[in-house]
Protein backbone atom coordinates (compact mmCIF):
# COMPACT_ATOMS: atom_id res chain seq x y z
CA UNK A 1 0.00 0.00 0.00
CA UNK A 2 1.44 3.37 -0.97
CA UNK A 3 2.04 6.11 1.59
CA UNK A 4 -0.63 8.44 0.14
CA UNK A 5 -3.25 5.72 -0.23
CA UNK A 6 -2.85 4.85 3.43
CA UNK A 7 -3.44 8.44 4.55
CA UNK A 8 -6.24 9.42 2.15
CA UNK A 9 -9.14 10.92 4.05
CA UNK A 10 -7.86 9.73 7.39
CA UNK A 11 -7.56 12.65 9.77
CA UNK A 12 -7.10 11.12 13.18
CA UNK A 13 -6.98 14.41 15.08
CA UNK A 14 -8.76 17.47 13.76
CA UNK A 15 -7.57 20.88 14.89
CA UNK A 16 -9.14 24.33 15.00
CA UNK A 17 -7.51 26.94 12.77
CA UNK A 18 -8.24 30.66 12.54
CA UNK A 19 -7.14 32.99 9.74
CA UNK A 20 -7.78 36.56 10.88
CA UNK A 21 -6.40 40.08 10.64
CA UNK A 22 -6.78 43.19 8.52
CA UNK A 23 -4.64 41.90 5.66
CA UNK A 24 -5.55 40.10 2.47
CA UNK A 25 -5.40 36.33 2.15
CA UNK A 26 -7.69 34.75 4.74
CA UNK A 27 -10.13 33.15 2.29
CA UNK A 28 -7.29 32.38 -0.10
CA UNK A 29 -5.42 30.46 2.60
CA UNK A 30 -8.59 28.52 3.49
CA UNK A 31 -9.15 27.68 -0.19
CA UNK A 32 -5.60 26.37 -0.45
CA UNK A 33 -6.19 24.16 2.56
CA UNK A 34 -9.49 22.94 1.04
CA UNK A 35 -7.76 21.99 -2.20
CA UNK A 36 -4.97 20.20 -0.37
CA UNK A 37 -7.42 18.30 1.85
CA UNK A 38 -9.61 17.31 -1.12
CA UNK A 39 -6.53 16.21 -3.04
CA UNK A 40 -5.86 13.69 -0.31
CA UNK A 41 -9.40 12.34 -0.38
CA UNK A 42 -10.91 14.31 2.47
CA UNK A 43 -14.51 15.47 2.27
CA UNK A 44 -14.57 19.26 2.59
CA UNK A 45 -17.38 21.70 3.37
CA UNK A 46 -16.56 25.30 2.44
CA UNK A 47 -19.33 27.55 3.78
CA UNK A 48 -19.15 31.20 2.77
CA UNK A 49 -20.94 33.49 5.21
CA UNK A 50 -21.80 36.93 3.76
CA UNK A 51 -20.73 35.93 0.25
CA UNK A 52 -24.03 35.02 -1.42
CA UNK A 53 -24.30 33.13 -4.71
CA UNK A 54 -25.22 36.41 -6.38
CA UNK A 55 -21.61 37.55 -5.99
CA UNK A 56 -19.61 36.06 -8.83
CA UNK A 57 -16.36 34.92 -7.27
CA UNK A 58 -13.53 33.15 -9.06
CA UNK A 59 -13.28 30.50 -6.35
CA UNK A 60 -16.97 29.64 -6.67
CA UNK A 61 -16.73 29.32 -10.46
CA UNK A 62 -13.61 27.15 -10.27
CA UNK A 63 -14.78 24.85 -7.47
CA UNK A 64 -18.12 24.30 -9.20
CA UNK A 65 -16.50 23.52 -12.56
CA UNK A 66 -13.75 21.29 -11.11
CA UNK A 67 -16.17 18.84 -9.45
CA UNK A 68 -13.81 18.28 -6.52
CA UNK A 69 -15.02 16.68 -3.29
CA UNK A 70 -15.54 20.19 -1.89
CA UNK A 71 -19.10 21.18 -1.09
CA UNK A 72 -19.41 24.94 -1.51
CA UNK A 73 -22.36 26.60 0.21
CA UNK A 74 -23.43 30.11 1.13
CA UNK A 75 -26.29 31.95 2.79
CA UNK A 76 -29.14 32.66 0.40
CA UNK A 77 -29.42 36.33 1.34
CA UNK A 78 -28.71 39.51 -0.66
CA UNK A 79 -25.78 40.65 1.51
CA UNK A 80 -23.83 43.79 0.59
CA UNK A 81 -20.95 44.75 2.90
CA UNK A 82 -21.43 48.46 2.14
CA UNK A 83 -25.20 48.67 2.71
CA UNK A 84 -26.59 45.68 4.60
CA UNK A 85 -25.64 46.84 8.09
CA UNK A 86 -28.07 49.76 7.59
CA UNK A 87 -31.03 47.46 6.80
CA UNK A 88 -32.57 46.34 10.12
CA UNK A 89 -34.84 43.74 8.51
CA UNK A 90 -31.98 42.17 6.54
CA UNK A 91 -29.78 42.17 9.67
CA UNK A 92 -32.37 40.16 11.58
CA UNK A 93 -32.84 37.75 8.65
CA UNK A 94 -29.07 37.34 8.41
CA UNK A 95 -28.67 36.68 12.13
CA UNK A 96 -31.42 34.04 12.01
CA UNK A 97 -29.96 32.40 8.89
CA UNK A 98 -26.47 32.32 10.43
CA UNK A 99 -27.84 30.78 13.66
CA UNK A 100 -29.66 28.09 11.66
CA UNK A 101 -26.60 27.40 9.54
CA UNK A 102 -24.34 27.09 12.59
CA UNK A 103 -26.79 24.57 14.05
CA UNK A 104 -26.60 22.54 10.83
CA UNK A 105 -22.81 22.76 10.78
CA UNK A 106 -22.68 21.66 14.44
CA UNK A 107 -24.65 18.54 13.50
CA UNK A 108 -22.43 17.82 10.46
CA UNK A 109 -19.27 18.34 12.54
CA UNK A 110 -20.54 16.11 15.36
CA UNK A 111 -21.43 13.34 12.88
CA UNK A 112 -18.14 13.81 10.95
CA UNK A 113 -20.00 14.19 7.68
CA UNK A 114 -16.97 16.15 6.47
CA UNK A 115 -13.31 15.76 7.35
CA UNK A 116 -12.67 19.50 6.97
CA UNK A 117 -15.21 22.26 7.61
CA UNK A 118 -14.30 25.79 6.60
CA UNK A 119 -16.46 28.66 7.85
CA UNK A 120 -15.40 31.59 5.70
CA UNK A 121 -16.08 35.02 7.31
CA UNK A 122 -17.57 33.55 10.49
CA UNK A 123 -15.01 35.44 12.59
CA UNK A 124 -16.17 38.70 11.00
CA UNK A 125 -19.78 37.67 11.70
CA UNK A 126 -18.86 37.18 15.36
CA UNK A 127 -17.08 40.52 15.55
CA UNK A 128 -20.12 42.34 14.13
CA UNK A 129 -22.72 40.54 16.27
CA UNK A 130 -24.24 38.61 13.35
CA UNK A 131 -23.31 35.28 14.94
CA UNK A 132 -23.35 34.18 18.56
CA UNK A 133 -20.08 33.15 20.16
CA UNK A 134 -21.73 30.23 21.96
CA UNK A 135 -22.97 28.81 18.63
CA UNK A 136 -19.42 28.70 17.26
CA UNK A 137 -18.04 27.30 20.53
CA UNK A 138 -20.67 24.54 20.34
CA UNK A 139 -19.26 23.47 16.97
CA UNK A 140 -15.71 23.47 18.34
CA UNK A 141 -16.61 21.53 21.47
CA UNK A 142 -19.08 18.99 20.07
CA UNK A 143 -17.42 18.17 16.76
CA UNK A 144 -16.07 14.70 16.17
CA UNK A 145 -12.42 14.94 17.19
CA UNK A 146 -11.30 13.91 13.69
CA UNK A 147 -12.91 17.00 12.08
CA UNK A 148 -10.64 19.92 11.16
CA UNK A 149 -12.30 23.32 11.58
CA UNK A 150 -11.12 26.48 9.82
CA UNK A 151 -12.59 29.86 10.73
CA UNK A 152 -11.78 32.97 8.72
CA UNK A 153 -12.48 36.68 9.03
CA UNK A 154 -11.34 39.89 10.63
CA UNK A 155 -11.72 40.54 14.33
CA UNK A 156 -10.85 37.34 16.19
CA UNK A 157 -11.13 37.95 19.92
CA UNK A 158 -8.73 36.63 22.53
CA UNK A 159 -11.52 34.36 23.76
CA UNK A 160 -11.90 32.77 20.31
CA UNK A 161 -8.14 32.57 19.74
CA UNK A 162 -7.80 30.70 23.05
CA UNK A 163 -9.99 27.89 21.64
CA UNK A 164 -7.89 27.47 18.49
CA UNK A 165 -4.86 25.29 17.86
CA UNK A 166 -3.44 27.42 15.05
CA UNK A 167 -3.99 31.14 14.50
CA UNK A 168 -2.59 33.14 11.61
CA UNK A 169 -2.97 36.90 11.50
CA UNK A 170 -2.86 38.48 8.06
CA UNK A 171 -1.25 41.88 8.50
CA UNK A 172 -1.15 44.45 5.70
CA UNK A 173 2.29 45.86 5.06
CA UNK A 174 1.56 47.44 1.71
CA UNK A 175 -1.60 47.25 -0.41
CA UNK A 176 -2.59 48.88 -3.72
CA UNK A 177 -5.88 50.10 -2.16
CA UNK A 178 -3.76 52.86 -0.61
CA UNK A 179 -2.97 54.10 -4.13
CA UNK A 180 -6.61 53.93 -5.19
CA UNK A 181 -6.43 50.55 -6.93
CA UNK A 182 -9.76 48.79 -6.38
CA UNK A 183 -10.53 45.08 -6.10
CA UNK A 184 -9.56 43.27 -9.31
CA UNK A 185 -11.60 40.43 -10.79
CA UNK A 186 -9.55 37.26 -10.71
CA UNK A 187 -7.20 38.52 -8.00
CA UNK A 188 -9.27 39.88 -5.09
CA UNK A 189 -12.53 38.13 -6.03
Amino acid sequence: MSFWRYYVGMLTKGLVQIYTGEGKGKTTAALGLALRAAGHGNRVLFFQFLKPDSIETGERKTLTAAKLPIRLMSLDLPWDMAKSFEDAKLLEQTKAAIANTLEEIAYMAHKAQYNVIIMDEIVFCLSKGLAKFEDVVKIIETRDQTVELVLTGRGATAELIERADLVTEMKPIKHPYGRGVGARKGIEF
